[in-house]
């Protein structure tokens, strides 16, 4: 059974380690340039790399549905340009959309095969057919089957200063890598002539790539201030709770 899955950030990336380990057949769309803050964890960076390793399981950037087939033979997961999947000729059972646009995607249920929405946005029986909660607490990864997941709280889990957003737009360059050990107040980002500094002490859990253009607003980095390199290699586990609300309802429409 193949699933398509929408993004390939450090969620959707959870969700499809949980389906693939699971054994089925995982196929990702992405934006021609992905905007993936936790990257270490993120199939997404295989649309620059060439091909991407997570937790054992490696992702691969395809360039059509007859490539993306070949990947899935050789047990790799394909990774696809393709902001309008309408225009892909894929064959999938379930659609699982992980982007966390926290808005309003239409889906045409008659027409579709099954449809799994994350978080706000999705309502169950309106536009998928199962919502999968996207917030922390008690109700983290359950299946809604009626009514849609909690609404968007816009506000950062713990400590709220380790998530850092742009105050400008620009062009982003890096000065330190995903894992390193940071102080309070060290920069750890250029855009145009502004410094971005660190906020709080810890190790740098996701940084955008380099080289992009990035608007105000736009979250841009995250640091842990647990301040263990190892934890930005693994995938969360709100990722792997969600993943497991993905693997849920698919088994539970198999049935």
């Amino acid at each position: 059974m193949n699933i398509l899955i929408r993004g390939g950030g450090d969620i959707a990336s959870g969700v499809a380690l949980r389906t693939i380990r699971a054994g089925f057949n995982v196929i990702i769309t992405e934006l021609a340039q992905p905007l993936a803050v936790r990257r270490t964890v993120s199939f997404s960076e295989a649309v620059y790399e060439g091909n991407w390793i997570v937790e054992g399981i490696t992702a691969r950037r395809a360039h059509s549905a007859k490539q993306a087939m070949e990947f899935i033979e050789e047990g790799v997961i394909p990774v696809l340009v393709a902001p309008e999947i309408e225009n892909l000729s894929l064959d999938y059972q379930t659609l699982v959309d992980a982007r966390l646009i926290k808005s309003r995607v239409d889906y045409p249920l008659s027409d579709s095969p099954m449809v799994i929405g994350l978080g706000p946005g999705f309502t169950a029986g309106d536009n998928c057919h199962a919502v999968i909660e996207t917030n922390r607490g008690h109700t983290l990864g359950r299946v809604y089957w009626e009514g849609s997941a909690q609404p968007d709280t816009a506000t950062p889990e713990g400590d709220a200063r380790r998530v850092i957003r742009t105050d400008c737009d620009g062009i982003i360059f890096g000065k330190v890598e995903i894992g390193q050990h940071v102080e309070a107040g060290q920069i750890i980002a250029q855009i145009e002539s502004q410094s971005v500094f660190s906020p709080l002490k810890g190790v740098v859990r996701g940084l955008i790539r380099s080289g992009l253009k990035v608007n105000k607003g736009l979250k841009i980095g995250d640091i842990d201030p647990r301040d263990d390199p190892i934890l930005c290699k693994l995938v969360s586990d709100k990722a792997l709770a969600i993943g497991g609300g993905v693997l849920e309802a698919i088994l539970r429409q198999l049935k």
